[in-house]
């Protein structure tokens, strides 16, 4: 038996908690049932996905302690195993689809489409159905024969109900009228998150899908796509999605969710996986602190609940406190050199320390702030620079989208970004800079900024732009989405 794991990289590069949950989950089913952990890479999105932000995925869920038998960085029986490597055996079986009947190239432009939904609101439809898109035979010639760009699209039954069976809820009857003509193939010639997996789940002999709740809806996209191709249904298992502590979708805006986060900020990597296997399962015994081995001893998937499991960062605090308590003093004082106090580390601090220092007693006031997760700070904090804290706020929310936006990580890109952003601001760099200095390092008086956020990195350091905004108030739907449009304005 063969499960796999779901890697979808964000924009950013970020290792995400939930691909740990998720990747969690896989490997205890795995091997509770005797089988096998699969890891493939789904990078078919060319703009979100980098070599780095790939190698930041594998590093973090081996910084984790989790192990997967097949994938892009083992090898095995069934590669190639990132998704971009196999557009060959994605568009064979798209033509396949296409010849059936079962799918059909559709030239509908941007325009087009947008005006279809127009109509559909107007009547109260939610999806395009392939009746909806049709054209004329003579209008799919000429705009085939002039070379226009096109995406191959499922057919899907207009009416009826899609009886999904899943191994935790059982039967989930999902209303066709509730799913579009999907895109399998887009005008690129890159495949969809629906007809990839499909195919390489497939062809991968997997028999056993645990992913995230979200994907339920799509799940009669893909049932269909097995039956057009006369294949076996993998069994499908629907995990409940991470919470914030308010209930809502767990999100960076509300939660730091980037696993390299934790990481730098000092968390153990066993107590942020036993806080994962926490959610949404438990021991037999209810024991709150156990070890990866003691999960996968017990695993069950049937102890799974489905009430959605809130991930709160003070609870994990709280377990990680018990997991550092039970060290020995020379186990935590090695912890301790390979997470920050190593000469590595301290090498690349001391150019920047070194010209502020008259004692060795100078340096950790200096370079304390490194070794912080979040900083205390208050709204008074910004109170002494020159602009108004509203336009501070506003600063930095517009920074952080900018440098949520930056896929190599560099003081020098950093600078180039902040720069650009402070002249379209019409800000002076040394009024635009005071504000993220409080940010990242809690004062003004810290050696440059720029250097600070290279060093701490880009999570920690978006995520104190987050918790600087929100000391300072936050923004509310009705001012974000104007910032979002001015935003927009700058270019």
């Amino acid at each position: 038996m063969t499960v796999r794991t779901r890697i979808a990289p964000s924009p950013t590069g970020d290792p995400h908690v939930g691909t740990a949950y998720i990747a969690l989950f896989n490997q205890c089913f795995a091997q509770a049932q005797g089988g096998q952990f699969v890891l493939r890479i789904e990078d078919t999105d060319q703009a979100r996905s980098t070599p780095e932000s790939e190698q930041a995925i594998l590093d973090s869920l081996r910084w984790l302690g989790l192990d997967w038998q097949e994938g892009p960085d083992v090898g095995g029986p069934h590669g190639p195993y990132r998704q971009s490597e196999r557009g060959g055996i994605y568009k064979k079986h798209c033509d396949e689809l296409v010849a059936k009947g079962h799918a059909f190239h559709c030239y509908r432009t941007a325009e087009e489409l947008d005006q279809l939904r127009e109509q559909l609101k107007e009547s109260g439809k939610a999806t395009l159905k392939p009746s909806d898109l049709a054209l004329p035979a003579e209008e799919v010639e000429k705009r085939k024969a002039a070379g226009e760009p096109y995406v191959v699209r499922m057919n899907v039954p207009e009416s009826g109900t899609c009886v999904v069976e899943d191994l935790l809820r059982g039967a989930i009857e999902i209303d066709w009228a509730q799913v579009d003509a999907q895109i399998l193939l887009k005008s690129d010639g890159m495949p969809t998150y629906h007809l990839a997996n499909v195919v390489d789940d497939h062809l991968m002999e997997i028999t056993h899908v645990l992913r995230g709740e979200e994907w339920i809806n799509s799940a009669p996209k893909h049932k269909l796509l097995y039956e057009y191709f006369g294949w076996e249904m993998p069994v499908l298992c629907h995990l409940p999605l991470l919470r914030n502590p308010d209930k809502t979708k767990l999100s960076k805006r509300k939660n730091p969710t980037s696993i390299l986060y934790y990481q730098r900020a000092g968390f153990m990597p066993e107590a942020l996986l036993n806080y994962l296997g926490r959610m949404g399962w438990s021991m037999p015994d209810e024991s709150e602190k156990f070890t990866l081995d003691e999960m996968l001893k017990h695993f069950d998937i049937q102890r799974v609940s489905l009430g959605g499991p809130v991930f709160d960062v003070e609870k994990l605090s709280w377990l990680n406190g018990l997991w550092i308590r039970e060290l020995q003093d020379e186990q935590l004082a090695d912890r301790l050199q390979q997470w920050l106090l190593n000469r590595e580390n301290l090498l690349k601090v001391l150019p920047q320390a070194k010209g502020r220092m008259e004692t060795f007693g100078d340096f950790m006031p200096l370079v304390s702030f490194l070794a912080a997760g979040q900083l205390p700070l208050t709204e008074d904090s910004f109170a002494g620079n020159r602009l108004e804290l509203d336009e501070q706020k506003k600063l930095l929310q517009f920074t952080l989208w900018r440098l949520e936006a930056l896929r190599s990580w560099s003081k020098d890109n950093i600078f180039a970004t902040v720069k650009e952003l402070s002249t379209q601001m019409d800000i002076k760099l040394k009024d635009f800079n005071a504000p993220l200095f409080v940010a990242i390092s809690g004062t003004t008086a810290s050696f440059s900024v720029m250097d600070a956020m290279g060093l701490l990195g880009p999570d920690l350091s978006r995520a104190r732009l987050r918790q600087a905004i929100d000391v300072l108030g936050g923004a509310g739907k009705k001012v974000l989405k104007r910032w979002e449009k001015e935003f927009a304005s700058l270019g």
